[in-house]
């Protein structure tokens, strides 16, 4: 059954988990591409092309996109889509000759690093007042807006554990036990934002050295790292790895297709990031392209993220949380700084592959 969920009183803890962001870093007066979400809504008879590039999972695209489809028949959307990291890689390839219009649903703090290279373009989409301020870029017009929040969750198959006669992990100290060992799979933190969130929550959560020598030991237990963030939960699923760290969704997505598996958020509290989108910076930015972003903070998508994700950047009336997750999915954020998170990221990725890179999957 569906809960009815406080949106204001979790947003009051959003708020408080955000609490210590730093400012990001501004240029001053935005350029004169950057008209309001009303002047972009007053384009009539829309037609024409955009390069969407997004890391928002395949299931979800096509139903997400519904109602842009209706509402704009004539725009043709290319999806370009892969995970957060190989998406975020791709784009700063891209920085000198930009192909990608829009970016939808990558996480914010991918969003924070690109907007520090200089590579997103201000935008006001129609609408953005009604979104919490702890969602959305503190520069205005925004470089980027949150959709939603999405978390670690450990994705446990029960029948697996059963016949190794082996307790289900409740914390990430109990990944760290030696009864695991070759049995966890885990998110790449550069080719995943979901093992980017996971490992940047440990460093907050510890502190870096206790973090490293955490992950020293975790590293004992894993079968090997993914380069997608859902992919472990699909491991778990069929068994190929008893234990895979991913994220709520994904384990939620498996268990109502049937699997023998618990969704387990970790006690000490689950790492995180939002998905979020933005205007690319280049010569020419399409009329279409801001369409698109007025339309990913409306209603009816909205509604859809709802289905999926628990906590949302905007509080509208009847927000439910999905079934699966706990009753006050807010509250089992651990506190972290984004801002903190996207300055850290080179380091940690650069160290991190140095010290356990040996057991990623090959890529494609």
């Amino acid at each position: 059954m569906k809960i009815k969920w406080n949106v204001m009183a979790a947003t009051l803890v959003v708020t408080s988990l955000l609490a210590g962001c730093g400012a990001p870093k501004t240029e001053g007066t935005a350029s004169s591409s950057s008209q309001t979400g009303s002047e972009a809504a007053a384009v009539s008879n829309a037609s024409g092309e955009i390069n969407v590039y997004t890391a928002i999972e395949d299931e979800q695209i096509k139903t997400y996109l519904t109602s842009f489809k209706e509402q704009y028949p004539d725009i043709k959307v290319n999806i370009v889509r892969d995970s957060t990291g190989i998406m975020t890689a791709k784009l700063i390839a891209e920085k000198d000759n930009p192909q990608a219009d829009v970016i939808w649903g990558l996480a914010a703090t991918s969003l924070l690093v690109m907007d520090d290279r200089k590579m997103l373009e201000s935008y006001a989409p129609k609408g953005v007042d009604r979104v919490l301020p702890e969602f959305k870029d503190k520069a205005n017009p925004p470089k980027w807006v949150g959709m939603d929040i999405w978390e670690t969750a450990i994705i446990v198959n029960k029948a697996e554990m059963e016949k190794r006669n082996l307790p289900i992990p409740q914390s990430y100290e109990d990944l760290v036990k030696p009864e695991y060992k070759g049995l966890i799979a885990m998110p790449h933190p550069a080719s995943s934002g979901t093992g980017y969130l996971t490992v940047n929550a440990l460093h907050q959560l510890y502190g870096k050295d206790k973090a490293w020598a955490y992950m020293d030991k975790l590293h004992e237990n894993i079968m090997v790292y993914t380069h997608s963030g859902s992919k472990p939960a699909k491991m778990a699923s069929s068994g190929e790895a008893p234990i895979g760290i991913s994220y709520g969704y994904s384990g939620i997505h498996e268990q109502k297709k049937g699997a023998p598996v618990e969704v387990v958020f970790p006690k000490e509290g689950s790492g995180w990031d939002m998905e979020a989108s933005a205007l690319v910076k280049k010569k020419d930015i399409k009329p279409e392209a801001k369409l698109f972003l007025d339309w990913a903070i409306s209603d009816e998508p909205m509604k859809e993220y709802n289905k999926n994700y628990a906590i949302l950047s905007i509080k509208q009336e009847g927000s439910q949380i999905p079934e699966g997750y706990k009753q006050d999915p807010v509250s089992q954020l651990t506190k972290l700084d984004l801002y903190q998170a996207a300055r850290d990221r080179e380091g940690i990725l650069a160290e991190w592959e140095q010290k356990y890179g040996s057991k990623a999957e090959p890529k494609k």
